[in-house]
């Protein structure tokens, strides 16, 4: 069984710079419901299908690759409304590669860093640029930005 454990925090933009050019991403979501999340998503030329269990930091996940023309249709017609636009950046941090996402539209303003782990108990270094934890605040999660984007929150 597919396992993701990632912790994902804040990013002080006044500190974090990309280090190469990123990809851009279109996700959408055919299931946000807390116990399931059914993802639909296009990543540069590629394109994957994910279902991921309920959880915050450590959850079962499913990831496969589909054909891009699919992923766009579903993200075009099948999809619930909200799909998320971002770019995606991977950073080195000691043993681990951050993901950085700068996003865009109606989350324009949010951007978070994800580091994944391989134990839920594995250390790993903080950059200078990561400010709070949010990984058990259900806002943050992107099924959650694509029903109540971040430019809406009070």
């Amino acid at each position: 069984m597919g396992r993701e454990i990632e912790h994902k925090f804040l990013v002080d933009t006044s500190l974090w710079r990309p280090a190469e050019p990123g990809v851009a991403f279109r996700q959408g979501y055919l299931s946000a419901d807390k116990e399931r999340v059914v993802r639909v998503r296009t990543a540069g030329a590629h394109a994957y299908l994910t279902i991921k269990g309920p959880g915050h930091i450590s959850r079962a996940e499913f990831e496969y690759e589909i054909p891009f023309a699919d992923a766009t249709f579903m993200l075009d017609h099948l999809c619930l409304p909200g799909v998320i636009e971002k770019t995606r950046y991977r950073q080195p941090v000691g043993a681990h590669v951050w993901e950085i996402d700068v996003f865009h539209g109606e989350n324009e303003g949010l951007v978070l860093a994800e580091v994944e782990l391989s134990r839920e108990d594995e250390a790993f270094e903080r950059p200078a640029w990561v400010l709070r934890e949010v990984s058990g605040d259900p806002r943050y999660f992107s099924a959650a930005l694509s029903q109540k984007p971040f430019k809406s929150w009070a």
